[in-house]
């Protein structure tokens, strides 16, 4: 039951990265631009090293990573007209 908590805790986090990482976007317009191609790179290794946390049974990496991942994707996103 305790690991169901945590798990279900993990999730609601995970879901909490998409407005994070939309407020972020339009709050930082400017440096989304100049470092676009790091913030690629954040993205693809946090979901690598998310996946290798999965193999592994480790839950704080695996949710912490898919995280960042989650909002630097987020905040990549191009808006056009806004």
């Amino acid at each position: 039951m305790q690991e169901i908590v945590k798990l279900l805790i993990g999730v609601i986090v995970l879901f909490l990265g998409i407005p994070i990482g939309d407020f972020l976007a339009k709050s930082t317009k400017e440096e989304l631009k100049a470092g676009r191609i790091w913030f690629k790179v954040i993205s693809i290794a946090c979901i690598i090293g998310g996946f290798i946390s999965l193999a592994l049974g480790n839950d704080i990496m695996l949710f912490t990573l898919f995280f960042i991942a989650i909002v630097t994707s987020r905040s990549l996103r191009i808006r056009k007209g806004k």
